[in-house]
């Protein structure tokens, strides 16, 4: 058995993501010791695990969460995971392009930049004025 901070340190997770996954239901309560202190076997491990990992791949919460149902019932159909995980890999897929979008105009910008005066600025100039830039970046979280 396992104390909190044995499986925080095991995957990776601070002490306070597991109990917020807890208090959100991602994670079962633990069991407790006399003493009150949670205690968590391999099950939990597994269970941490993946939760991590998934959240490693970008996955949120919610996704996750069906998921582990999934995982949960191993005599179900693979194919409700394919499709989440095929979405997921489209969203990535996604920024990814907008990424790219977003150096490509920072790389021109730089480029074009020859120093001097700020009032000169090519930076600046780009910044001040979208219609400058050659590329689509506007959903980059704005």
């Amino acid at each position: 058995m396992l104390t909190i901070g044995s499986l925080a340190k095991k995957t990776g997770t601070k002490v306070q993501t597991i109990r917020y996954y807890e208090q959100i239901g991602l994670m079962p309560e633990p069991g407790r010791t006399g003493g009150g202190q949670r205690r968590y076997g391999d099950a939990e491990l597994d269970r941490l695990s993946f939760i991590r990992h998934s959240r490693q791949l970008g996955f949120p919460l919610d996704v996750i969460r069906e998921l582990l149902d999934l995982s949960d019932h191993p005599d179900k159909s693979c194919d409700e995971a394919d499709a989440i995980a095929r979405r997921q890999l489209k969203q990535v897929e996604q920024r990814l392009a907008r990424l790219k979008a977003l150096r490509t105009e920072l790389k021109r910008m730089v480029h074009e930049c020859s120093g001097g005066r700020t009032a000169d600025c090519r930076v600046l100039e780009v910044l001040r004025d979208h219609t400058e830039c050659l590329t689509q970046h506007d959903q980059m979280g704005a």
